[in-house]
């Protein structure tokens, strides 16, 4: 019935046709009539760019050359039974096509996944399979053309007037100059020399989100799994990456039943080989997670950009590094896009970047096409003044969403024995533009096993405090 009523409608309403045609597909169809009605129209729309009529159909269907006599009477016959309904409704109609679609290309994958299981499918292999079913799952008729100017500007001003969701910092500045925290679909790059604090501030963002409520996804391609959750044990617990190994078994436990108790986002923590992992992979684990453990990313740190592959280029011998860096870096972009997440990564200095305190855009290595596609771009400074002075310096490279001249240099402390980062008094931030450092006059805390210890207070994360997890004086 339903397929009579797609085909009906095809012919003899236009607005029905432009909006479905593009979705149907000759294998939707079980009835063969149905099948070799739909296929000879579907050959004349490609020719002519319109339907055929239920005449033109018939004389099209005529000149087939692969029906015998009573194949071609009952195709016929078929045809004479189409007719439209003028009081169907539009809107209804249409929901039940795409109910039609999604249900028939279901049914397809579905086959055709176990043909691939038999072994007798031979173009998709096992590893296809996920992607296989999340396409016909994500089939929807997507009834929009682009925005009209003059027509939809009450929509454009409430996009105006819509407040963007971010994932925000627990970093007031980095708050400042991205107005509120990232925005999801887009790619963040922290651009630093080896050993200047690109896992530091990934793992500390890692944990602000965590505390958050956000889930977070963080794909190492340079440690061990096991040893950036160890960073990150560090930041939340306030206490030094040594004394994480030498905590109790018990107050450690304690501890992360504490955390557990005060987020409710997941943080998971994914370690590829160097230089052997693209996005086609990160796709499938996020499909892996979506199905075994329901996790969908709020946030995606990668470690790092330069030592991902390219999903489109095969081989690094294949490219030149800037062509090579250039697809790595618009597929991580358009990852973000496709599953609505911020995506946090990073990259190295050239050669000139090194000891350099007053970087710019064309200390990115390898490859400037890197600086084409983020969306912001944070130089990480790091010197032996700033480090005696258990500081930071942060400098806006690029930023879409904010003014370069507000804020375009600032710093931040800093403890890499706990891989935090934290606020500095105003005071600090004195001469910062002309690239003096000022000595930060924060007395530093220090935490140890016991319980009565004063405890890291980053400031507020959320709606969650550092001293709300392990305040002085009570049990872990």
């Amino acid at each position: 019935m339903i397929e009579n009523t797609v085909l009906s409608n095809l012919v003899f309403n236009e607005d029905y046709f432009r909006k479905v045609y593009p979705y149907i597909k000759t294998d939707y169809f079980e009835d063969n009539n149905h099948k070799k009605i739909f296929e000879t129209y579907s050959s004349y729309v490609e020719e002519y760019r319109d339907p055929p009529s239920v005449e033109v159909l018939k004389l099209t269907l005529d000149k087939r050359k692969d029906m015998n006599e009573e194949s071609y009477r009952s195709v016929m016959a078929s045809v004479d039974t189409l007719k439209r309904d003028e009081d169907t409704d539009q809107e209804w109609l249409v929901k039940e096509t795409e109910k039609f679609c999604q249900d028939r290309d279901l049914y397809n994958a579905i086959r055709k996944a176990i043909l691939v299981v038999d072994g007798s499918e031979a173009e998709l292999g096992k590893d296809g399979l996920p992607a296989l079913l999340q396409d016909s799952l994500s089939i929807s008729f997507d009834s929009s053309v682009g925005h009209d100017y003059l027509e939809d500007y009450e929509s454009r001003y409430d996009f105006y007037h819509k407040k963007e969701e971010r994932i925000p910092f627990d970093i007031e500045l980095l708050n400042k100059i991205t107005k509120g925290g990232l925005p999801r679909k887009s790619m963040t790059v922290l651009l630093a020399t080896t050993g200047g604090g690109k896992s530091l501030v990934k793992c500390h963002a890692a944990a602000s989100a965590l505390l958050q409520g956000k889930n977070v996804l963080y794909i190492t391609m340079e440690m061990a799994e096991e040893r950036i959750s160890e960073r990150i044990d560090a930041n939340m617990m306030g206490i030094t990456i040594d004394e994480v190994s030498e905590m109790p078994r018990d107050v450690y436990n304690k501890r992360m039943e504490r955390i557990k108790g005060k987020t409710t986002g997941k943080l998971v923590v994914k370690e590829y080989p160097t230089g052997s992992a693209h996005t086609g992979h990160f796709r499938h684990l996020l499909t892996e997670l979506r199905m075994k453990r329901n996790f969908k990313p709020d946030v995606i740190m990668i470690d790092y950009l330069n030592i991902c592959a390219s999903s489109r280029i095969k081989g690094a011998a294949a490219a030149n590094s800037y062509t090579l860096v250039k697809s790595i870096a618009e597929e991580i972009r358009g990852l973000a896009m496709e599953y609505n997440c911020a995506v946090i990564t990073s990259s190295q200095f050239n050669r000139d970047g090194y000891g350099n305190t007053d970087v710019d855009l064309t200390n990115t290595s390898e490859s400037m096409g890197i600086t084409h596609t983020a969306d912001c771009i944070l130089g990480l400074i790091t010197s032996e003044e700033l480090d005696g002075l258990g500081q930071l310096m942060i400098k806006q490279l690029k930023n879409r969403w904010g003014d370069l001249s507000h804020y375009r240099r600032f710093v931040v402390g800093i403890d890499r024995s706990k891989m935090q980062i934290y606020d500095l008094e105003d005071s600090a931030q004195k001469g910062i533009t002309q690239g003096q450092a000022v000595a930060n006059s924060m007395p530093k805390p220090s935490v140890s096993f016991n319980d009565d210890s004063p405890v890291f207070d980053k400031g507020n994360i959320g709606k969650v405090n550092k001293k709300d997890l392990f305040s002085a004086g009570e049990l872990m």
